[in-house]
């Protein structure tokens, strides 16, 4: 009997296209570890937030900006994010940020999604540990400070990390949904 295919809607903000980058290979690594998985990108500034309703198996990836800001088309469509029908739904996060240069807002627009995701009564998978980071503070971090809610990327300070980085946290989300 063949197996179901795993339909995973990914939506991203992207500006200077790291976002982007780490979508695809978050689509190609998931597509390599299980051909039942069929990810479909989107881009949240072409794309209304909406379609995400669609899917029962989300990833969304946003980089923080400044001082602990949003990505720009995160922001745009922000508000409707509230309006979202989500329950029950698995989600997994991943998010772009540089540990160093903005040290104590590392990763917070990936917390800030969390936050907002959580109240629609969406099913997490996906947390990784904050384990080979250099940060002061950061509000993605949950269990004792010891994970992050997402997968965690700084291709400013460790971009020669971020293949393997992916592949451990694909193996990781396939696992959670017994997907191997």
């Amino acid at each position: 009997m063949p197996t179901k295919e795993l339909k995973i809607g990914l939506f991203y903000g992207s500006t200077t296209c790291y976002t982007e980058m780490a979508a695809e290979k978050i689509q190609t690594q998931l597509h390599e570890l299980s051909d039942r998985c069929q990810v479909e990108l989107f881009d949240v500034k072409d794309t209304n937030l909406k379609k995400s309703e669609e899917y029962n198996l989300l990833i969304f990836g946003i980089s923080t900006w400044d001082f602990g800001e949003l990505q720009e088309d995160w922001e745009s469509s922000w508000q409707d994010i509230k309006d979202l029908n989500l329950a029950g739904k698995t989600v997994a996060l991943y998010g772009l940020g540089d540990q160093l240069g903005y040290a104590d807002w590392f990763q917070d627009a990936l917390g800030m999604l969390h936050d907002e995701l959580a109240v629609l009564h969406c099913e997490f998978v996906g947390y990784w540990p904050n384990e080979g980071y250099e940060f002061t503070h950061s509000k993605a971090l949950v269990a004792e400070n010891s994970f992050f809610v997402g997968l965690s990327l700084d291709d400013e300070n460790q971009y020669d990390l971020t293949e393997q980085r992916i592949k451990e946290w694909s193996t990781q989300v396939l696992a959670e949904l017994d997907a191997i």
